[in-house]
This record gives structure tokens, sequence and C-alpha cells, in this order.
């Protein structure tokens, strides 16, 4: 009997597998949920169990695949958050180390500038915030410290920055010519063979030699000393510069390095500033003269009507240099409206000059005639006299109402 059930099994697993290679796959694709149990008896036995067996491994499959799946997504998930964690642990600690070494920073320059000054011997200086407690002086001190720097920086370095004028018997000219070294007297150039090199411009010579004897003249740079001592020296060789300011007696304002003509120590009626800049007078306007900045041209010839210009006023007498300078400061190119006006005058002064008596010309007459017509170039524009053909007494009589 146990023979025969054995032979039966065999029987029926054979026919199972026989089945199952033909149309059994096609009907579990067709119905996949379908249960099925070891008992059906719709296909036979054989069949029922097979498709049984084939469905269960089916399902096992399906499961260890979403099962995967679901431990995949999940590990993504942790190692976000720990890079999470990791990221915001790493802010932490920069944030803390910032703090410290800025404590520490503080606390370095707080001890550092808050001390006592020593003298040589290595004592400590007293000051007038001894008496308070210890971390108030040192406070206090680093505070006056800094403001003392700031104020270094922006203020003059002297509220007089020249010495007092000579007395008899030594010589003191009667004005005071203030002039910017760089795009006024010397254009820098650079090149890779050269690097940097300052070239000069045409009548430096001439306008000292002229202006000299008339103008005590100080140049008064925006540039830093040690730039500008060894340029100067190379510009002036037989000494007519009086004096020499750099950027440490400026005062900066907005972004500018200002001459304050009232720290000159000098009287500001015979002061007279020459810059590119307008921003560089900007506290006294009428006592400067901006002109256009230089290009580095060799046929400039900007210097030598600065010349002319600078000396008709000394040896006019002006008593008060900003009435001049405020008339011209209305003009775009000062030196041109002067050149235009002189030209002007000449045209009244020939017709004049050829009806005096031969013997007198070159005589008192025609200097007084040439000493009235010279300060008529310094009155505004609009009062200055129109040539037209008339009596000479026509003619001399409009010239001295325009000087009134």
């Amino acid at each position: 009997m146990a023979a025969a059930a054995r032979g039966l099994v065999v029987v029926v697993a054979a026919y199972g597998a026989r089945a199952l290679r033909g149309g059994c796959c096609r009907r579990l694709r067709a119905a996949p949920g379908r249960a099925l149990s070891v008992g059906a008896t719709q296909q036979g036995g054989g069949v029922g169990l097979a498709e049984a067996l084939l469905q269960d491994k089916l399902r096992q499959h399906q499961q260890s695949r979403e099962g995967g799946d679901g431990k995949g997504s999940s590990s993504d998930e942790q190692q976000e958050k720990k890079q999470k964690e990791n990221t915001a642990y790493a802010k932490k600690m920069v944030l803390r180390i910032a703090g410290l070494m800025g404590a520490g920073s503080g606390i370095a320059v707080i001890y550092i500038f808050g001390s006592n000054s020593v003298d040589e011997q290595g004592a400590k200086i007293p000051d007038e915030f001894d008496n308070d407690p210890v971390v108030v002086q040192q406070l206090r001190r680093t505070y006056k410290y800094f403001k003392d720097y700031r104020q270094m920086i922006i203020e003059p370095t002297s509220p007089k920055l020249l010495p007092d004028p000579l007395k008899e018997p030594y010589y003191q000219p009667p004005y005071t010519l203030v002039i910017e070294l760089t795009d006024v007297l010397l254009h820098p150039e650079w090149s890779l063979v050269t690097g940097w090199r300052f070239k000069k411009r045409p009548g430096i010579d001439s306008l000292f030699q002229q202006l000299a004897p008339l103008y005590e003249i100080v140049i008064f740079t925006s540039e830093t000393g040690m730039t500008a001592f060894p340029l100067i020296d190379s510009v002036d060789p037989h000494g007519f510069i009086s004096y020499r300011l750099f950027r440490d007696a400026t005062r900066y304002m907005d972004g500018h390095h200002v001459k304050d003509i009232s720290c000159l120590n000098r009287d500001p009626a015979k002061v007279v500033v020459v810059d590119c800049k307008k921003e560089a007078f900007r506290l006294q306007p009428f006592n400067g003269m901006a002109l256009k900045k230089w290009d580095g041209s060799s046929d400039d010839r900007m210097l030598f009507d600065l010349a002319a210009f600078l000396k008709t006023i000394a040896l006019s007498g002006v008593e008060d240099v900003r009435t001049v300078l405020e008339n011209y400061s209305m003009e775009d190119d000062p030196l041109e409206a002067f050149k235009r006006r002189q030209s002007q005058l000449e045209q009244v002064r020939a017709p004049i000059s050829r009806l005096l008596p031969p013997q007198k010309a070159g005589g008192s007459v025609e200097s007084v005639l040439r000493a009235l017509t010279d300060g008529m170039m310094f009155v505004p524009q609009q009062r200055l006299p129109v040539t037209r053909s008339g009596p000479l007494c026509a003619d001399a009589a409009q010239t001295e109402q325009s000087l009134v």
C-alpha cells in the first residue's frame, strides 16, 4: 500500500511538471492574485500542487524585492539626516572658534593699547586714567588711542604747517603760491620696460624763475613724503621751492585730501592755490585755481600762461587775491580767459599809445596807462571797455570809469 502511494506521488509530480511547462504559467499571469489550495481539483491534484508551489515562490520573490526597496530608501534617509547633523555641528564649531578668536583678539588689543606708556627706562608714565578701575583704565586708554589715530589721519599734522614769515633784514615775498605736484608739474607714466616714471611738464623752470622773487613757493601734494620728496628734488635743482607739504598735512574729507589754507600760517588774502582738482581747496574755494589735468603732452604751454597770470597779479599789487580768483572761477579755463582779456586790453592800449606825443612815449603817461589797463584784467568780464573809433578822451574816460 505504501509503495503504491509513493508511485502515485511520483506520477502526479511528473504530470504537474509537464503541465507547468505548458499553459499553467499563462493562467498564473492572467490571475496572479487568485488563491490556489493544495487540494484544488479543477485541473487535477497534480496541477493544483504545482501552481501552489509556483505562486508561493512568486509571492516570496515579490516580498523580498519590496523589502529591499524599503531598506534602501530608509538607508538613504538615514545618510541624509546624518549629513545634515554633521553640517550643523561643523557650523557650530566654526562659530565657536571664531567667537573665541574674536574675544581673544579683543582682549589682546585692550591689553596692548590700554596699558600705560613707558619711558626710556621702562617705567610707566602716569596719565589721567590712573585713578579708574583697572578694566576701565584699559578701555578708556584703548578708546583714546584709536580716537587720536583717526584724528591724525583726518586732521593735518599741525594747526600751523609753515613757520612764521621772515622778518627784516631777510626777504619775505609778498604772496604765497601753493601748488600741487602730480598732474600739475609732473605726469606719472608706467610701462613694462621702465615701470613708473614721472614726466616733467614744459615750463617748470620758467615758472619758478619768474615767480620766486614774488611768491613764496610751497609744494603741497596729496602724495606721501616718501614718494614726493625725491621728485621735488629733481624738479627744483636750484632751490626755488621754499617749503614742502605732503599728504599728512591735508585734511581728509569725503574721500578727498583737502588743503586747508587756514593752517598755513599765512594771510589768506595773499595765498594762491593751484591744483587740478577743485576738491583740493573746497574749504577756501576763492583761494584756488583749478587747471586742466596734464596728460603728458610735450606741446603743453599751461605753465607759461600760469606764470604770466600770477606775475601780473603780483606786479599789480592786488590786496586780496580772492577777489581776482573769484572772478576767474566762473570761467571754464581761467588762463584762457586771462589771455583773452589781455588781448582785448592790448586793443584798447594800442590806439591810445599811438596818439601820445613822441616825447611822452615810454614816459610817465604811458606807464600810468599801462598800469590802468593791467588792472582791468582783474575786473569782471562784463565791465571791460569796448574799443571803438572816437576821440582819445572818450576812450580814456571809459577806461577810468570801468576801474571805479
